[in-house]
């Protein structure tokens, strides 16, 4: 075990020595386990009904109870665990091209398109990322398709923020121009040497935008605007819940509950891996402990 963690990157050791690390990573794990098992296996289906069954209360068979229509709850947070999965990994695919592409029109390219570039982004991050998939869906109906899209376009303009000024700054180190010397082209320059260097800025944003993505689902499909009824969502099922609160207030928790440590652990995750891969933030905690260590 000890050697296995001494042959792990300096990253990664350093994630998992953090409690906040261990979290977001044991909260990852858990949801994408529950993702897969939910494609092979349910204690019930979650589109059943069963009248005579409604607003059960946890116990055996039904571990977290029933709804208004006796579907098993722990079904639905499964099935919908299934939803949060694609909407985390499909809008941080399509934030991955969108601030790729933004970041490196915005650092590579002549000065008119690294200027137009950088009005296109102050203008876009101007829009909040709700309202713009609101809009997406008063017109192409709402859909998780939808919600990907407009999430991962929305938090792509704002990791292209963060990793332009990175990649413009790794552009101008000396291994960077020596392979600019030797005949490699933008393009090769960027995949070899400039999206290596700012990976760990990237990945942080992408972790803090995936965090976002699933609460935006949630709140989307709350209001309407993301999952349709057929679909299972952590969020339909909570605007489904919240109406009978007064009454049995305990069916609320659950998916609230789900939503609520899915963010916390997908934030916590963003933060553990910015000190992990950022040597300053050591470095100055290092030099905050000193007077004490010296004293």
């Amino acid at each position: 075990m000890m050697a296995a963690r001494a042959s792990a990157p300096r990253w990664l050791r350093a994630l998992l020595s953090s409690a906040t690390g261990w979290f977001g990573v044991i909260v990852v794990v858990l949801l994408a386990l529950t993702a897969v098992v939910s494609l092979f296996w349910m204690p019930f289906d979650p589109m059943l009904s069963d009248i005579r069954g409604r607003w059960a209360t946890p116990s055996w068979p039904h571990l977290l109870g029933t709804d208004g229509t006796g579907r098993d709850i722990l079904s639905l947070l499964m099935a919908g665990a299934r939803t949060t999965v694609f909407v985390a990994v499909g809008s941080g695919i399509v934030a991955t091209i969108v601030g790729i592409l933004l970041a490196a029109l915005g650092a590579l390219t002549a000065r008119w398109m690294r200027e137009t570039v950088a009005v296109l982004v102050d203008i876009l991050i101007a829009f909040p990322v709700l309202m713009i998939a609101m809009m997406i869906s008063a017109v192409w109906g709402g859909s998780l398709w939808v919600v990907v899209f407009s999430v991962g376009i929305g938090f792509g303009v704002s990791i292209a923020r963060v990793t332009r000024p990175e990649l413009r700054r790794v552009q101008q180190s000396d291994f960077v121009v020596a392979g600019r010397a030797s005949g490699l082209t933008n393009g090769q320059n960027l995949i070899r040497h400039l999206l290596p260097n700012v990976a760990p800025v990237f990945i942080v944003q992408l972790s803090w935008s995936m965090a976002v993505a699933v609460l935006a689902e949630a709140g989307l499909s709350y209001l309407g605007f993301g999952a349709s009824l057929t679909e299972s969502s952590w969020g339909l099922l909570l605007a489904d819940l919240q109406r009978y609160i007064g009454v049995h207030p305990l069916t609320v928790v659950w998916p609230g509950l789900a939503i609520t440590i899915t963010v916390l652990g997908l934030n916590l995750l963003g933060d553990a891996l910015r000190e992990a891969t950022d040597p300053t933030l050591s470095r100055r905690a290092a030099q905050v402990h000193l007077p004490e260590a010296i004293a």
